[in-house]
């Protein structure tokens, strides 16, 4: 495993780390903990040291399993979890300083620790942004010890520039070969601030693993099935917001020009061709994706051949259709 630095943090974390989102179960399936303690230490044993999670995955379950890990362990491993989807309804208003130290110390007893390593908003509406209390709020619990850092998870580029006005330590993103336009638009800016990038949906909810096709089917509780056009959230979280029949045909162009038949891990290793990029959290439901997925790490660079080939592919299938959305 190689390790880089998650910006003004000074955090040395894992380039492959674990994304919690499907922990302990596949996507809206019961939580098992032996699963998801599985999980973990498969991770460890690959050498990830930073654990991306969230209050809100699997009620809770996430915080306390990776809490009741971390307990196991003399060595340092760093979380990062979100805050703010925990908000019924969820709108700018929310995300107040009541409610924000209420998610802090929710997160503080899940994972039974006296100090949390890295808070990230968590996807907030676009109007907190452009607001101090949350930041603010923030800013509180960090001199108070409650928090070392805090950062956002977004889900627009103009949303990241926005928070980087604000003393954050890093930012979420979604960025993959599906999805490019953070490379262009917001990475150097990030780097200008020393504020790390962490990306997520990698793989684009599994699209870039190049192992779907047309008769492939999802679960009726899993968004891949009912949130394709954003009925539930944001319609980009699924599928990167590619139509699910192009993705396809962008896939098996990627897969065949890059003359490979593993495609995720040479999406992952693209990703870690951008020097802006501290960590990237693929989701594993079991602890043999989490060991497969730490290879990438371990690949050869992208030529330039290959880095334009994906780009031609993006231009030719993708752009069109989403580059201007987020």
């Amino acid at each position: 495993m190689n390790y880089r630095i998650l910006g003004k943090t000074g955090f040395r974390v894992s380039e492959i780390s674990l994304g919690t989102w499907q922990l302990g179960s596949k996507w809206g399936e019961e939580f098992n903990e032996q699963n998801a303690m599985d999980t973990l230490e498969a991770a460890y044993q690959a050498g990830i040291n930073f654990i991306d999670t969230a209050d809100i995955y699997q009620g809770g379950e996430s915080e306390r399993a990776i809490g009741k890990f971390l307990k196991t362990k003399e060595e340092k491993i760093f979380v990062v979890t979100k805050c703010g989807r925990k908000l019924d309804p969820h709108c700018a208003q929310g995300y107040n300083a009541e409610n924000i130290n209420r998610f802090v110390e929710d997160s503080l007893r899940n994972m039974q620790v006296d100090s949390l390593d890295l808070v990230l908003l968590h996807c907030p509406p676009s109007e907190v942004y452009h607001n101090k209390t949350a930041f603010d709020a923030l800013d509180r619990l960090k001199a108070s010890g409650k928090i070392q850092h805090y950062g956002v998870s977004v889900e627009r580029i103009d949303e990241a520039l926005q928070a980087l006005e604000y003393d954050i330590s890093a930012i979420e993103i979604i960025f993959n070969m599906f999805r490019l336009r953070p490379a262009q638009e917001l990475f150097e800016y990030a780097q200008e601030k020393n504020v790390g990038i962490i990306v997520r949906v990698p793989l684009a909810s599994g699209l870039l693993t190049g192992k779907y096709t047309a008769a492939t089917t999802f679960g009726a509780a899993d968004h891949r099935s009912y949130n394709r056009n954003g009925e539930a959230f944001d319609k980009g979280e699924t599928f990167s917001g590619v139509d699910y029949t192009i993705g396809l045909q962008a896939a098996q162009e990627l897969k065949e020009g890059l003359q490979t038949d593993n495609l995720a891990l040479s999406a992952l290793r693209y990703i870690l061709m951008y020097p802006a990029v501290s960590s990237v959290i693929p989701g594993a439901s079991s602890p043999m994706q989490i060991t497969q997925n730490a290879r990438a790490a371990m690949l050869p660079s992208f030529t330039p051949a290959q880095m334009q080939l994906v780009e031609q592919v993006y231009n030719l299938h993708i752009k069109p259709l989403v580059h201007h959305l987020w």
